[in-house]
């Protein structure tokens, strides 16, 4: 889920302030609550939330975002997903590599401590 900001002074957050005082001016204005104390709200914390700072995010989010509907879009999710979990995902592959880095690390070995003896 994707949320949009605007800046407070912007006719889109100005509209949509509107319908707020429409749809709270429709409510009854003073219900008690359970505690017969009014709930903080209403305008002055949808305000509070216009007004303040902007949540900035990361360039990893954006990627990681981007990179998610771009999956969709293409409809490659269940295919990326076969093929990351067969023989040619990363995971295998970087085992194999480590498996043949230490096999090339014992032959070495071997030929050096034979080279010792004598």
């Amino acid at each position: 889920r994707v949320t949009k900001e605007v800046d407070s002074t912007s006719k889109e957050a100005k509209s949509f302030l509107k319908q707020q005082e429409k749809w709270q001016s429709a409510a009854p204005a003073s219900l008690p609550t359970v505690s017969g104390v009014k709930r903080p709200g209403g305008m002055s914390s949808l305000l509070g939330k216009i007004g303040s700072k902007k949540q900035k995010m990361s360039t990893l989010e954006k990627s990681k975002l981007d990179w998610e509907n771009f999956k969709e879009e293409e409809g490659i999710v269940e295919e990326l997903a076969i093929h990351n979990r067969g023989k040619d995902g990363y995971i295998e592959r970087k085992a194999f590599l480590e498996r043949v880095d230490h096999r090339q690390f014992e032959i070495e070995r071997d030929i050096r401590l034979s080279r010792m003896k004598p």
